[in-house]
């Protein structure tokens, strides 16, 4: 079994690429942010995140609104760090039921990657970059966000340091330049 580690800020394009290269590798690719956001489903995490939170955190059905949970934990990092030991023990028994099946290769994409055991056991490290200008616009359009959120969201993002990578690439967001990446990765991967 082979890890591939991909990181980057949110809206670099990593997903993408890692998907890409999933599809050709033919290998399992690991949302990781998207197990995270499960957890806020799990009942006792959410009783956990309420009681914390308060009932404000909630949305008209009653059930976890990530928007307005981000908009108390992203502007206070301990807030960050409450809702993180909430939920990482569900996130990581997750990921360790995914990574005991039988893969020759699993791709992880988080963008907190590099803060969790599992970056140390990736025998591939990719950090994706891209122009911050361009990322911000793709995120406001994406996830459909006001700038002031995406402000607070970007406040206590990673600091990334290109030295700790087995590769970095920087994405400019076209086809010519995803497809060249993958291709890449694939090809450095055979060998």
């Amino acid at each position: 079994m082979k890890l591939i580690g991909i990181t980057g800020k949110t809206g670099s394009g990593k997903s993408t690429i890692g998907k890409l290269l999933a599809d050709k590798l033919n290998c399992k690719y690991i949302d990781i942010d998207k197990i995270g956001h499960s957890a806020t489903y799990d009942s006792s995490i959410s009783e956990k995140l309420i009681k914390e939170f308060g009932y404000i955190i909630l949305d008209d059905n009653k059930n976890i609104d990530r928007k307005k949970l981000g908009n108390i934990v992203f502007s206070d990092k301990d807030k960050m760090e409450i809702l993180t030991n909430l939920t990482w023990d569900y996130m990581q028994n997750k990921l360790d039921n995914i990574l005991s099946q039988d893969e020759d290769y699993y791709i992880l994409d988080w963008a907190l990657l590099p803060t969790v055991k599992y970056w140390n056991m990736c025998n591939t490290k990719v950090l994706i970059t891209s122009d911050d200008i361009k990322r911000k616009e793709k995120i406001l359009k994406r996830d459909n966000i006001s700038k002031e959120y995406l402000e607070k969201r970007e406040k206590n993002t990673l600091k990334y340091s290109e030295f700790k990578y087995s590769y970095v690439f920087n994405n400019d967001y076209s086809a010519e330049t995803l497809n060249s990446i993958v291709d890449i990765l694939y090809n450095k991967l055979l060998k």
